[in-house]
């Protein structure tokens, strides 16, 4: 099993321990626990596998953890999560997805209800009935109902991260298989979607077809949906990914990666250009409609081309006016990874991360940065054991003392991740404040606000001559929690004429904002910044997932901070000391 996979089933573990009122100690191992899987660099399995090593010897395993993640290794599962599970409704870890609840509350619908299903809380929530319960309300039945009507359209998605890994596992199985000359992923996935439904996997050469066969008796598909001479589609993995492998020839590869990288909208449009050329468009190539000759089909570029188009990139494609640009070839230049000179949002061990600010730095030199921002956590989120005015102070003055010594092989900023409070003010002095490089003001409490409070908490936050990033501006978390509600217009437009720049947060979980508020607010004239939020060197790499995420919001180079060489970026984030 992947860390990810083991790390899930401890949480789950908790979170029902939670609800049967278990010891809060042994809660809390387990959660640790599953923090520790989910950032070891190794996989766990490796180590289980190896008898002269012992999982033990990863901080925050005890050998009671370890003979728990031995058997979920071995079976999928523990013996105190079956447990529970037989004791609640398999529907209890639907119910802790369901924002307002959490384990307490759950534990107490158990209670008084015996709420068995999805179905049973929402009739509950409409008859009335649950404002009766202690700590319980008119307004909370009301966040349930939302809550519930959107897990079930998340149901059955899967995060972006989760499908490029599955489909590095997958496209280095099925490349390892004699013939195959190329396995490319289509479909929401390379667009870029936050999340996707489904996996495309598009496969040439002479080996596809037996690829087909092969990848049906993968150990890790546990359901065949169909089998044919050109396609297998599964069920792969513990979580149910469906998984679709086609076999194409050589010459029509570019027709298919065109018409399954979709989007629908985009498709529908280019093939309607394509008619009105006197042309047909499908998987299988651009031909000629009168006489069915090809023009094209081999690769996406010559497709474009023969339409008088640019060619439009994968997450450009939903119809958003990209194909009027490419008729005039005024695309924008989008950004690329490779223009980051810098992550400007990263932990260490001070509050919540698991490295050191060295270790974060070297991490960060050997991905080719030329500067870094590292901003811990502030004493507000006093269980990451956030900074107070005194070590604020003291990091400046320290990271001041390290560029100085310049032996980190990098320019490093000092920084904070602020929070931003109930009222709006930042929890650390302005005084204290002053000595940072780059202050991230960001929501991490009250998030269940009424639109106009949270609209001028996010404005009286603004406000602050110290602010210089406002972070994951809408406190999202994919397939988990809704944004907060607030008027973006109005926030957009007061950080453009503050000189606040919006996060792009590259986290899996976040990707926040989102690509339709970034062209919002690019059209307002914001300026952003592409950072990872890393508590570990390991997530530094989810840095891709924030440049795509701006992709498809069509942000350039010139639109994104941390694109600017050191010099430029320190002038561009100045704010005057008083």
């Amino acid at each position: 099993m992947e860390n990810r996979e083991i790390a899930r089933i401890l949480s789950e573990t908790a979170d029902l321990m939670e609800i049967g009122g278990d010891d809060s100690f042994r809660i809390r191992s387990y959660r640790n626990g599953a923090t520790a899987i989910e950032g070891h660099a190794e996989p766990v399995s490796a180590i289980l596998a190896d008898p002269a090593r012992k999982i033990t010897d990863i901080p925050g395993i005890g050998k009671g953890l370890a003979f728990v993640i031995q058997e979920i290794e071995t079976r999928g599962s523990n013996e105190r999560r079956d447990t529970l599970l037989q004791k609640y409704p398999p529907a209890a870890l639907d119910f802790l997805k369901i924002q307002g609840l959490g384990p307490r509350n759950i534990a107490l619908l158990f209670e008084h209800f015996q709420v068995a299903s999805l179905d049973h809380l929402e009739q509950l929530c409409r008859d009335g009935k649950v404002r009766e319960l202690p700590r319980m309300g008119e307004k909370l039945e009301a966040k349930i109902l939302r809550s519930i009507a959107q897990l079930r359209l998340r149901t059955g998605r899967f995060l972006l991260s989760f499908g490029h890994q599955t489909a590095y596992e997958l496209s280095d199985f099925l490349g390892a298989i004699d013939g195959v000359e190329n396995v490319s992923a289509a479909g929401s996935l390379r667009r870029g979607r936050e999340t996707i439904g489904d996996l495309d996997l598009l496969v040439t050469g002479t080996g596809a077809a037996n690829a087909l066969d092969r990848f049906a008796a993968h150990p890790r598909v546990h359901e065949i949906l169909g089998r044919g001479a050109n396609k297998t589609s599964v069920k792969y993995g513990l979580d149910g990914l469906q998984v679709d492998v086609r076999a194409l020839p050589r010459q029509s590869f570019g027709a298919a990666m065109q018409y399954f990288t979709g989007s629908k909208d985009h498709n529908v449009a280019i093939r309607m250009r394509a008619i009105k050329m006197g042309l047909k468009l499908s998987e299988y190539g651009l031909f000629r409609a009168d006489d069915e000759s090809r023009v094209a089909g081999e690769t996406e570029e010559e497709i474009y081309q023969a339409l008088g188009l640019q060619w439009i990139p994968p997450e450009m494609r939903e119809n958003l006016g990209e194909i009027e640009l490419a008729a005039e070839s005024t695309l924008p230049s989008l950004i690329q990874l490779s223009d980051l000179r810098g992550d400007l949002h990263m932990h260490t061990t001070e509050t919540d991360g698991r490295a050191t600010l060295e270790e974060m730095a070297d991490a960060c030199r050997v991905a080719g940065y030329q500067y870094i921002a590292v901003t811990d956590h502030s004493k507000a989120l006093s269980m990451a054991n956030g900074l107070d005015e005194a070590r604020v102070v003291a990091f400046a003055r320290r990271v001041r003392k390290l560029n100085e010594d310049g032996n980190l092989g990098l320019r490093l900023f000092s920084g904070l991740e602020c929070d931003i409070l109930k009222d709006g003010t930042l929890d650390i002095a302005p005084d204290a404040l002053a000595e940072l490089d780059v202050v991230i003001g960001s929501v991490h409490s009250h998030m269940n606000l009424e639109s106009t409070e949270m609209t001028d908490r996010l404005l009286r936050a603004l406000e602050s001559p110290r602010l210089t990033i406002l972070g994951h501006p809408t406190g999202r978390l994919l397939l988990n929690r809704e944004a907060y509600a607030y008027d973006c217009d109005r926030v957009f437009s007061e950080a453009v004429r503050r000189g606040v720049a919006l996060e792009i947060n590259a986290s899996p979980e976040r990707l926040d904002l989102g690509a339709h508020l970034i062209r919002t607010a690019k059209a307002k004239g914001a300026k952003f910044a592409i950072s990872t939020d890393a508590h570990h060197p390991k997530h530094l790499a989810n840095m891709r997932y924030g440049v795509f995420t701006a992709r498809r919001g069509w942000l350039e180079p010139r639109d994104v901070l941390n694109t600017l060489p050191a010099d430029e970026f320190a002038a561009a984030i100045r704010k005057p000391k008083s």
